[in-house]
């Protein structure tokens, strides 16, 4: 027997990913879907929707099942709707950086970065463009005993230097299909914990990113490096992934407290684009060690 009532849940792959049937996001839910939409978020970490019809508002309304919501800080938002941001890359931007292109958590730059993302795809290549997204939670907990001990406590700088600081990526090499605006504040630095709780499911997992991750508090990038380093190619390892074949107004709804994800770059030559809102406000806490 189903652990589902109203929806259907198929997984992708054993650790993340689940498409989900049986649900029209332009509509709110009941108390039993909503339920169960949360439940299988927990479980799965990223959740997705096929053939979904979702105006600005009813892209926004889902977004706030988790909260308050903000646009990315240096980019443009949507005319008329500073909440969504739009995800785009041109036909004519041959062998140029995809936004969102490098594995990252979305926002940990913030002191209360983001809790959940919705990624509405609007217009879709035939070919390519698909999203991977690993578990931090399943990465975690495969890690040895000695390795826990040695994270229990750790706390990492997080920093959106490398894509929006003076001297980032969207400074160096400019998107011309989107408004991205760097500055000295992108140099900005917060900590947070390496490790975390799930605050969904008490579970630890492991919250760097090789985006937003800059180094290990007290410690040089260079000291930080190789730590940091397995631990990135530990996280994406293909047992803990999952790749999402993107069709026209598919939807992609992730847990960025327990996931990382990278945006393939390879359909040059054909547009792609998508909206995006990002619910915010969520505080780390630290995994008892």
């Amino acid at each position: 027997m189903s652990e589902y009532e109203t929806i259907t849940v198929r997984p992708l792959a054993t650790h993340i990913g689940a498409e989900i049937e049986g649900l029209d996001l332009s509509r709110p839910m009941d108390n039993r879907q909503t339920e169960e939409f949360h439940r299988a978020f927990a479980k799965h970490h990223v959740l997705f929707f096929r053939d979904q019809t979702m105006t600005p508002d009813q892209h926004k309304a889902v977004g706030r099942m988790f909260g308050e919501l903000a646009g990315v800080p240096f980019i443009k938002s949507l005319e008329g709707h500073p909440e969504i941001v739009e995800i785009v890359k041109e036909a004519e931007e041959v062998k140029t950086y995809n936004f969102g292109g490098d594995w990252h958590t979305d926002m940990t730059f913030l002191k209360e970065p983001a809790v959940a993302s919705v990624l509405y795809g609007r217009e879709i290549p035939e070919t390519g463009g698909d999203t991977k997204f690993a578990s931090t939670e399943a990465a975690y907990a495969a890690l040895s005993d000695g390795m826990k001990r040695l994270l229990a406590g750790l706390t990492a700088m997080h920093s959106g230097a490398k894509s929006y600081g003076v001297s980032g990526k969207f400074a160096k090499s400019k998107v011309e299909s989107m408004k991205i605006n760097p500055d000295e504040a992108g140099d900005a630095e917060v900590e947070h914990p390496v490790v975390r709780v799930n605050p969904m499911t008490g579970r630890p997992a492991l919250y760097i990113n090789p985006n937003y991750t800059i180094r290990l508090k007290d410690m040089t990038v260079e000291e930080s490096a190789p730590l940091l380093t397995y631990l990135y190619s530990h996280m994406t390892r293909d047992e803990f992934t999952c790749r999402f074949k993107w069709t026209a107004d598919a939807v992609a709804i992730w847990d960025n407290r327990v996931t990382m994800h990278r945006a393939i770059n390879d359909y040059d030559g054909t547009r792609r684009v998508a909206h995006r809102v990002t619910a915010v406000g969520d505080r780390p806490e630290v995994f008892p060690s």
